[in-house]
This record gives structure tokens, C-alpha cells and sequence, in this order.
């Protein structure tokens, strides 16, 4: 059967199919094969006359690895400019950085200006041009040749300042320095720096060389609180720049380098000394001869006395980024041109600041700190003072609103809270200080030792490390992963915003926040547990004095963050803090409850003390900007002796709140309804005397009635600031002015 089926002519054909095909496999196989092997001795053949050998062969290897580096290195700056060029996105971005911003502290006296004089900026074309030459030849004298990031000069400063073992000269062109002007803070990063590479790059693609130069000369810092050229040759010589002399001209370019060093009205001989070396870069430059700079030379020049004027340029810088953010979301219209009443409280700021100099100069060296900062606030967000650093003139870099810092114990609060939400915790809840670990980490208090049971409040007060991380385990329900969580997300309903390390030393302070938003999170604890957002404009103003933005009307109101009932036990159990525990050098005398919280990281790299009454409070950092450890600094040391010498004066004559929900004692009841405390009780100097807000009410109810005779046309600065005259006693030694709808 099997044979004859196979014999068939319908078998055979299929088997005669199935061998072509197979054939034809073999033959295309064979034949590919073939032609594969040929091509590649073909390929070989020609590779072989490109063959090298000796030093030929290694300039190629190189050339090879360098192209492969190269495109490596390409796609690595590609990726790093996105940041950069995100900056840039915005088509008016140059208009949105030409406000000119006339600022008035909360009383109505002018206290600074930011932003470019749009009346009063001066062409190019117009300026002396000894002093176009001084600047040039003192900050960039390749300015006109390099592609905005001058690569010889670069070179030459680092070899410079690497024989100087120092910063003796600086590496950044002009465009450089006006990408950080416009688009960049003064944080001292690597990322900033990238940022301000790219940036100036892009900058000398889209604007000419005199564009730069004369956005240049309006926006930089030149110390005495000017901003732009023009304006610093008005403050120092009482004239336009389009007039000042040779000297002169030497003078303000060498203010570019450090202000604040070389103002006039701070330091005379340093700053006549700095304008000579700038008089002989003229001559090293070769754009003057040593016969035209001899006359600058003999007779230098002499500024008009301004040694009382300070201006509170670190809270300037944070309440015209501010106003840049409103102007962004399109909240002020087309004005460009503003004035801005703030909560600014001259007198507080100027005590904060002489606080933290008189504190780093006596016992800076002891303690090995060279840097702190300070924020002054309401309970409701309104910010009364800013210190973001000892020197501004040094470093424009805002400590305060810019830096992030480990808080250490004043990062607590935080955890405690969170625990007493769960609702397994009451202050007076028994915790026991002993040996805590998870997994490998071990955490021990700052004393060495162990205190036993105690309750809830005084573990607080004693600021115990171990409590604080058995308090994250019992949060998460054994789960120290999910307490941390919840930690977190407590931050988050405050204000904290920087990234939170979800790491075992997370609830004893181990993760970085911004000063600024800590000071804002704490008053929470105070207000009844809204969420504070920071504020500095109160009211904004065009030329004409039209209000466009008002916060009490415009800003969103407070939101409940976390239970009202919960943060008033906390605040309970802070005022022990103050009263029995760490934080006593905080307190501000009978008549006035206080409730805060010590902070010292490890190796005292940083130490803080933030707290509040129920009017104000805030937070005091003190640590190193390249985070060198300090000698056995802690948070209840100078910071809290800084915190108390400062709100010891800022209490004075204003209205005393209540802390929400304590109940005071009958001491503290009196002192508010006395509505002042002496400033003898609380250690504190005389703070000059101001008007009630029943006074400031009268004037404003005045403004209105002048506004309705005059048709309600004003100019900016002769709206709320000129209620008061020119007679009137002075809050401040910027002058006294009052204005409608002040908050004391």
C-alpha cells in the first residue's frame, strides 16, 4: 500500500518540488555566503589604506576618544541647558524684568528701590567715556572680543587665585554677571553657575554688545541700596552720571568688585584706594595714559555724607521678587512702574541687623561662626524684617528666603504634632528617654545619658532625640516608613516645600529647609493652626497712584492646615520649652507668652531657636557657609539670645495678641490690656514711638477725603506716603509717613 502510494505522480511531483527548494536554500545560502565574503575583503582591502602605524596611529586613537568624549559630553550639556533656556521661554521676558519699584516700609517712609528708573536711565550714548573705559577695563576687558564667557580671562583669574591661594580676581564677563541680574539668584551652586554659562550665551545671541552693556550698568548692585549706575552716581555725588569726573567715574566703577567694601559713605580711604587701582587698569589697558589719569589721581574724589543711610536691602530683594511674581501672573496689569507699601518694620529690621553684627563680631571667633540669619513675621505671614546675612555688600545670597539648612530639634515640633493627630497622644502622655534604633541607626541626646519616663510636654522641653524617633514609629503603627509619611505630609500642610529625605534621622531634623517657610510653619502653632503664607507688599500702587493689588483683598485667606485643638496643645507644651527647657534665653519677661524650639545639627553645623508670642515671632539661624562645624554652639545659646534681644525691642508699643487658644495668665491679660510693655522689662533700648492705629485710621479717612477733592488722580508717592508732613516726628532715620490701613 505504502509503495504504491509513494510511486504516485502527485507524490513524485511533490518531491521533485520540495528538492528545487531545497536546492535553491542551499545555492542562495552558498551564493550569500560568497558575496558576504567578497564584500568584506573589498571593505578590507579599502580599510587597508587608511592603516597607521607609530605616532600616526596614536594621534588617531586620540582624535577618536576625543570625538567620542565630545559627543558625550555634548548630549551632557544639552541636558544641562534645559534648565537654563526654561528661564527664557517667556517672549517678554525683558519687560518683565524692567519694573522700577519704589518700596515704603509699613509706616509710609520710602525705604529703597529696585528694578530699572524707566524716568531717569541714561543712553549709553550719553555717559562719559572715561567711565564706559573704567568699567571695562576694571571688570572685562575681552568684553568686546570674547562670546560672553571669556575664556582667556577665565584662565587667568583661576591661575591668579590659585598663586594667591584666594579669590583675588573674578572669572565672570559682564554678560555672565548680568544672566544672574536677570534671570538667576545669588545662591553660590554649581547649578547656578552652569545657569549663568548658558544663559550668557544666549544673551549674546539675542542682544547686541552696547544692549548687554547698558542692561548692565542699570540693574547692577553698587552698594548704599542703588541699583544701576545712575542711580548710585546720584546717591554718592548728588548727580547724574552723564556729569561726574574722572575721579568720580573711577570711583563708581570700583564699587562693581564688592559695594559694600568699597562704598564711600562706609569706608573712604578703602574706597579712594580702589579707584586708583582702577585708574591704573585705565592706563594698564591701554585706553589712557599716565599723564590723563595723574590729575584723578592727586585729587580723588569726595562723596556727600551718607554714613546714617542704610537701606534693608536683603528684604528688598525678597519683596521685589515678590512683586515680579505678581507681575507675572498678570495680577498688576501693564504697570510696570510701582509703588509698593510693605510690612516692613524699619526700626525692627535695623535692630535685627545690629543684633546679628554685634553678636558676630563679639563672639563670632569664640564660637568659630562667621554667617546668620533672621526672619521677623506675624501669625498671619506678614514679614517685619529680614536679615539674609552679616554682610550684603559681600554676598547678595539671602540666607533667610534662599538657603536651605538642616533645622535639627526645632524640626520636632513637627513630629510631636503629627503624634498628637494620630490621637494616641496627649501632653501629658508618659514617654520613656532610652535606647532607640532602627535597624542600623542608633540615635543618643545630646547629653550622653538617659532620663527615663517622663510626660509627653517634658520630653519637649528636655528636646530627647530617642523620644522623637519612637514617636515616628508609633505614627506609622510600628511602620517607622509610614510615620515619616505622615511627618512629611505635616510639613507639607504647613508650608514646607523643599524635598523632606524620608531617612530614620528624618523626625530629629536631618533634612534641609528654608528658613523663611520654617519661620512661616511655626506660626501656625500660634494662629491656630492656619496655614501661614509669607507676605511683603500690603498695597501696590501705579504712577498714578491707582491701587492694583491690595493683600487683605487680592491674597487667598488663611486655610485651616491642621487641627485647631491639637495645635493648641502643642503650644502648650513649646511654652514649657521656653519656660523649663531649652529655649530659656527666649523668654521676654512676665506679661508675654512665648512658645519655641532649639535646634543644633550634628557636629554644630548649624543652630537655630524659632518662636513666637501671639503678635510675632520668627526664626534665628547661625552656622558656616561652607558648613565648617562651630565650637559647641547650640540653639539655645546665641540664637536664642539673638531671638529675645531682637523681639524685646520689636515688642514695644505695638498691640500684644494672645497666643490662640492658651489661656495667659493674669500677668500677661494686663500687659495686653495696657497695650505696650516697658521696654526696661524686657532689656531691650527705647524703640521710637509711633502712631496708634487709631491715628493711622484718621489719616487714612483724611486721604480719602483729599482724594475725592482732587478727583482721585495722585502720583504714586504722593498717595499714601504723603499723609504726613514734613514736621511730623520720625519713626526711623528714613523719616515717618503714614499710612492708611496700617497693621501695628
Amino acid at each position: 500500500m505504502f509503495e504504491r502510494f509513494s510511486s504516485s505522480p502527485i507524490v513524485k511531483r511533490i518531491k521533485r518540488i520540495l528538492l528545487r527548494i531545497d536546492a535553491l536554500i542551499d545555492s542562495s545560502m552558498f551564493d550569500s555566503g560568497r558575496r558576504s565574503r567578497e564584500l568584506y575583503e573589498d571593505f578590507s582591502a579599502f580599510m587597508e589604506r587608511f592603516h597607521v602605524s607609530g605616532f600616526s596611529r596614536v594621534a588617531v586613537e586620540l582624535s577618536c576618544e576625543a570625538l567620542t568624549l565630545g559627543l558625550a559630553g555634548g548630549v551632557v550639556l544639552l541636558a544641562l541647558a534645559g534648565s537654563a533656556f526654561q528661564m527664557t521661554n517667556e517672549n517678554d521676558w525683558l519687560k518683565q524684568t524692567d519694573l522700577a519699584v519704589t518700596f515704603l516700609d509699613r509706616y509710609g517712609a520710602e525705604v529703597g528701590q529696585r528694578g530699572i528708573k524707566h524716568d531717569d536711565s541714561v543712553p549709553l550714548e550719553q555717559y562719559p567715556d572715561y567711565l564706559i573705559k573704567a568699567v571695562l577695563a576694571t571688570e572685562d576687558r575681552r568684553f568686546y572680543e570674547h562670546f560672553g564667557i571669556d575664556v582667556i580671562g577665565t584662565a587667568r583669574a583661576l591661575t591668579v587665585n590659585a598663586r594667591s591661594s584666594g579669590v583675588v580676581q573674578g572669572g565672570s564677563s559682564i554678560t555672565q554677571q548680568l544672566a544672574k541680574n536677570l534671570f538667576l539668584s545669588n545662591e553660590r551652586t554649581i547649578t547656578r553657575k552652569i545657569n549663568e554659562a548658558f544663559l550668557a550665551l544666549w544673551l549674546e545671541h539675542h542682544l547686541t554688545k552696547r544692549e548687554i552693556l547698558q542692561l548692565y550698568l542699570d540693574r547692577v548692585y553698587m552698594g548704599g541700596g542703588a541699583f544701576g549706575i545712575q542711580a548710585a552716581a546720584e546717591f554718592y555725588f548728588g548727580k547724574s552720571v552723564k556729569d561726574v569726573t574722572l575721579a568720580e567715574a573711577a570711583m563708581l566703577a570700583g564699587l562693581f568688585k564688592a559695594p559694600t567694601k568699597y562704598a564711600p559713605h562706609n569706608n573712604l580711604p578703602a574706597a579712594r584706594a580702589r579707584a586708583n587701582d582702577v585708574l591704573n587698569n585705565l592706563v594698564d589697558a591701554g585706553f589712557m595714559t599716565p599723564s590723563q589719569i595723574i590729575a584723578a589721581q592727586r585729587s580723588p574724589a569726595t562723596p556727600i555724607d551718607r554714613k546714617r543711610e542704610t537701606a534693608p536691602d536683603w528684604y528688598l530683594d525678597y519683596a521685589f521678587g515678590e512683586i515680579r511674581k505678581l507681575a507675572a501672573a498678570g495680577k498688576l496689569g501693564d504697570n510696570r512702574v510701582l509703588a509698593v507699601r510693605t510690612a516692613l518694620d524699619s526700626n525692627v529690621q535695623k535692630r535685627a541687623e545690629e543684633v546679628i553684627e554685634k553678636n558676630l563680631r563679639e563672639q563670632g571667633r569664640s564660637y568659630r561662626v562667621k554667617q546668620a540669619a533672621m526672619v521677623v513675621m506675624e501669625p498671619d505671614g506678614a514679614v517685619r524684617a529680614i536679615v539674609g546675612g552679616r554682610d550684603y555688600g559681600a554676598s547678595q545670597f539671602n540666607r533667610a528666603t534662599d538657603g536651605s539648612r538642616q533645622p535639627g530639634s526645632s524640626f520636632k515640633p513637627y513630629v510631636y504634632l503629627t503624634a498628637l493627630m494620630t490621637g494616641k497622644y496627649k501632653p501629658t502622655t508618659i514617654v520613656t528617654d532610652r535606647p532607640t534604633c532602627i535597624g542600623n541607626y542608633c540615635v543618643h541626646n545630646y547629653s550622653g545619658g538617659y532620663a527615663g519616663s517622663m510626660p509627653l510636654a517634658m520630653a519637649l522641653a528636655k528636646s530627647l532625640n530617642t523620644v522623637a524617633i519612637q514617636l515616628s514609629q508609633a505614627i506609622g503603627n510600628g511602620d517607622s516608613r509610614v510615620g515619616r509619611a505622615k511627618i512629611i505630609d505635616t510639613c507639607r500642610r504647613l508650608g514646607i516645600t523643599t524635598p523632606l529625605e524620608d531617612t530614620p534621622s528624618l523626625p530629629v531634623g536631618q533634612s534641609d529647609v528654608i528658613l523663611l517657610e520654617h519661620s512661616a510653619a511655626y506660626a501656625a502653632f500660634v494662629n491656630g493652626g492656619k496655614k501661614t503664607t509669607p507676605y511683603a507688599a500690603v498695597e501696590i500702587r501705579n504712577r498714578q497712584g491707582e491701587l492694583l493689588y491690595r493683600h487683605d483683598r487680592d491674597a487667598p485667606p488663611q486655610q485651616q492646615a491642621v487641627p485647631y485643638e491639637k495645635v493648641v496643645e502643642l503650644a502648650g507644651m513649646m511654652k514649657k520649652v521656653v519656660e523649663e527647657g531649652t529655649g530659656k534665653r527666649a523668654q521676654l519677661g512676665e506679661g508675654i507668652d512665648v512658645i519655641g524650639k532649639t535646634g543644633t545639627t550634628n557636629g554644630y553645623k548649624d543652630a537655630w531657636f524659632c518662636g513666637y508670642s501671639g503678635t510675632m515671632g520668627g526664626c534665628v539661624w547661625y552656622g558656616n557657609d561652607d558648613n565648617d562645624p562651630m565650637n559647641n554652639m547650640t540653639g539655645g545659646t546665641l540664637p536664642a539670645g539673638t531671638w529675645h534681644d531682637v523681639m524685646a525691642y520689636a515688642h514695644q508699643g505695638v498691640p500684644l495678641k494672645p497666643i490662640v487658644g492658651l489661656k495667659p495668665d493674669p500677668k500677661a491679660a494686663d500687659a495686653v490690656a495696657a497695650n505696650g510693655v516697658k521696654p526696661l522689662e524686657l532689656g531691650a533700648p527705647q524703640r521710637p514711638a509711633t502712631l496708634s492705629k487709631g491715628a493711622v485710621q484718621a489719616l487714612e479717612s483724611i486721604q480719602l477725603k483729599i482724594r475725592t477733592i482732587g478727583g482721585g488722580k495722585q502720583s504714586a508717592l504722593e498717595g499714601p506716603a504723603a499723609l504726613a508732613s514734613q514736621d511730623e516726628p520720625r519713626n526711623s532715620s528714613q523719616g515717618f509717613r503714614a499710612v492708611g490701613g496700617v497693621i501695628q
